[in-house]
């Protein structure tokens, strides 16, 4: 009796138009959501930029390099242009060679490169929608506000989000946002929020010595509050805002210290914060690997957002929720999302507020020890990856049966 042969992973194009890996925002999605899918026996090829960070246990496929501008910072340029050119080449050749059966684009560029190929090859594609391609380029000041412009890539949005056969969205609001402005039909439309792995951003790993070792290397002083943020360090993301937080705090004799990780531009927020006398308020170490994320932020008391980004998801919410740490942020419905009813939540732009609410927490332990268990509860009755990924796998198979389906009745 000859036993059957196991069935061989099904293969995922994955197209993710960055410099993947690097260690912030929408790169950890595609991380952690090709860890939780490959554990789910499915076989996941990454196709991204020449540039990054190679990581063990991951298939990432990269173009070759340019011959000009071999670097390039984060968010809107114009050289995506030639990036992606390259990318959609590269991603057409694995596609020729691997005969992956799902197309899965990360971004806008990635669902365009995605759609060709999807339409060649007769492959379904998923969208992983992670905010408004124009609301990025306005927030970047790459467009200006209701001009020309702005319309031609509106309707280029447009005509991208209804390629897929199916679009995970990274918020509730993005969902609304694609249904009721670029009139995605719902039934194509799946909220799939950012999640967090509960292992990895476990505040029992980090030790109380561990913390303090880290603190006196760093020069932060015991004494002071620490209130923590890990991201992009842009305006759209509320950098300023905090800065001028700190500058109101220290007006009225009141004196918490910011830890304010992540890339690019650290010496211009530093410029800005010596500036407005409160840089030795402020510790701006850079870009921190992800694996040392944890620890980094379970020093804090408190952890914050200003962003304001209407549909962009917010991740890194989830890892301060993971971790037990109270949370002051603006009041928008993707912090709403996340956070539920135990956010600490400020009016948008409204920097005094921002200062008041996280001194009050700093003052505060009882409050930000039950508001940090709270937080971490939600995010693992709501917000985890084995579950996200169970969803994603579903709709897989759900858009094969479909394509098998209209393949019959040829």
């Amino acid at each position: 009796m000859t036993l059957a042969s196991p069935p061989l992973p099904r293969k995922i194009l994955m197209i993710a138009p960055t410099s993947f890996f690097s260690d912030y925002g929408g790169h950890i999605r595609i991380l952690e959501e090709t860890l939780a899918l490959q554990a789910l026996g499915n076989h996941i090829i990454i196709s991204t930029y020449y540039m990054g960070r190679n990581l063990p246990g991951l298939d990432i496929r990269r173009t070759a390099p340019l011959p000009y501008h071999t670097d390039y910072e984060v968010g809107s340029s114009r050289h995506k242009i030639a990036f992606d050119a390259y990318l959609f080449f590269s991603a057409l050749r694995i596609a020729l060679r691997e005969r992956p059966a799902i197309i899965h684009g990360h971004m806008h560029e990635g669902a365009l490169i995605g759609a060709v190929i999807s339409k060649f090859l007769r492959i379904p594609l998923v969208f992983d929608f992670q905010g408004s391609l124009t609301g990025e380029m306005l927030d970047h000041g790459f467009l200006r506000p209701h001009g020309k412009l702005q319309w031609l890539m509106w309707h280029i949005e447009r005509f991208i989000n209804h390629q897929p056969q199916s679009i995970l969205t990274s918020s509730s609001q993005a969902h609304t946002l694609l249904h009721d402005e670029f009139g995605v039909p719902p039934e194509r439309l799946h909220a799939l929020p950012d999640c967090v792995d509960m292992r990895r951003f476990d505040p029992a790993l980090s030790t109380a010595e561990a913390k303090q070792a880290l603190r006196a290397q760093l020069g932060i002083p015991a004494t002071r509050p620490l209130i923590v943020y890990l991201g992009l360090l842009t305006d759209y993301q509320g950098i300023p805002h905090l800065l001028q937080a700190a500058a109101h705090l220290k007006a009225s004799g009141r004196e918490a210290h910011f830890l304010i990780m992540g890339f690019p531009s650290v010496p211009h927020y530093q410029a800005l914060a010596d500036g407005l006398w409160v840089g030795y308020c402020f510790t701006l170490p850079g870009k921190i690997p992800y694996d040392d994320a944890p620890l980094w932020l379970a020093m804090g008391d408190v952890a914050v957002s200003a962003k304001v980004s209407a549909t962009e998801g917010s991740g890194k919410l989830l890892n301060y929720m993971a971790l037990g740490l109270p949370i002051v942020a603006y009041d928008t419905p993707v912090h709403r999302e996340y956070l539920g009813e135990y956010g600490e939540y400020i009016p948008p732009h409204d920097i005094v507020g921002m200062a008041e609410a996280l001194w009050a927490l700093c003052t505060d332990e009882p409050r930000r020890r039950e508001r940090g268990r709270q937080l971490r509860q939600r995010v693992e009755n709501t917000f985890t990856w084995p579950r996200a990924a169970a969803q994603i796998d579903a709709l897989y198979g759900r858009l094969l049966a479909e394509k098998r389906h209209r393949t019959n009745h040829v």
